[in-house]
């Protein structure tokens, strides 16, 4: 693989690597550990890259495998919203009132109580805004089963929040 090729991908998907990866792993460093290992892997495995998906959704791919394996060996399992440094830079960013913020935490920590795969799938369809297809390509499922897990996840989102009595503050 050519450098060049290597460090284009970099620009282009690190910043959402990064993000994916945070989002399971809750840690700064070890999230910036794992993008740099994603692309390591993508680096010594771009011979076998059969361009049958995205360069995206295959470096998605490798990045859910490599914090998979982080989690596996550190047992760590979490969900939290961006850092500072790796928010999107988006006009309205500045604009938005402390109450918004609070009601996105809110919905981050509901988010966090969820089982793993249903995390997953939420991030990926509603944070990062993939296809179904996509979605279904770096998780290794059906496009059927993003779906139906995607559905069973905001279902368990809902009974979260209305057990905290967040559900009133969130349709506001």
């Amino acid at each position: 693989m050519p450098k060049r090729e290597l460090e284009d991908w970099y620009n282009a998907y690190s910043t959402t690597i990064y993000q994916y990866v945070f989002f399971l792993v809750r840690d700064v460093e070890l999230a910036e550990d794992i993008t740099q290992e994603t692309f390591y892997r993508a680096y010594k495995q771009a011979a076998r890259f059969r361009q049958q998906a995205s360069v995206k959704t295959w470096l998605h791919r490798i990045a859910r495998n490599a914090a998979y394996d982080e989690l596996r060996r550190k047992r760590l399992i979490a969900f939290v919203t961006f850092t500072k440094q790796h928010e999107p830079q988006m006009d309205d960013l500045a604009l938005r009132s402390l109450l918004t913020k609070e009601l996105h935490s809110k919905l981050y920590q509901a988010i966090s109580q969820l089982k793993l795969v249903y995390r997953d799938v939420l991030v990926l369809r509603y944070i990062e805004e993939l296809s179904v297809k996509d979605t279904a390509q770096i998780l290794g499922f059906s496009e059927s089963k993003v779906k139906s897990t995607a559905a069973r996840a905001l279902q368990a989102l809902t009974t979260i929040m209305k057990e905290r009595g967040w559900d009133d503050e969130m349709a506001r």
